[in-house]
């Protein structure tokens, strides 16, 4: 099976804070070797789970240590109360058919 590269953060944000937190959120430029996002929250708004997928784990350190990372969570900051974050390697797992 094919290895992945995900990083994963998980944010909880400040109430009423989401549509502002989302605009500071999304990077202005497509992050290189990033193959696919997705961004998941919770029904009160309050905690946001981003999980990317990278092509290396080289490409996601790069991003991770570049100037517009940095201006990106910079933006964030205000909006955050609490961040976890990590950096896993993986495969898609069968499902058995029914």
């Amino acid at each position: 099976m094919e290895e992945r590269f995900v990083w994963v953060t998980t944010r909880r944000i400040r109430p009423g804070t989401l549509e502002d937190f989302e605009k500071a959120w999304r990077p202005d430029t497509h992050p290189h070797g990033m193959l696919r996002a997705f961004a998941y929250w919770s029904e009160d708004g309050q905690e946001i789970t981003g999980v990317s997928f990278w092509d290396s784990r080289e490409a996601c350190d790069s991003w991770r240590a570049s100037e517009p990372e940095a201006q990106r969570r910079a933006g964030m900051a205000p909006y955050i109360v609490d961040e976890r974050e990590g950096f896993y390697r993986g495969r898609e797992l069968a499902i058995p058919q029914r």
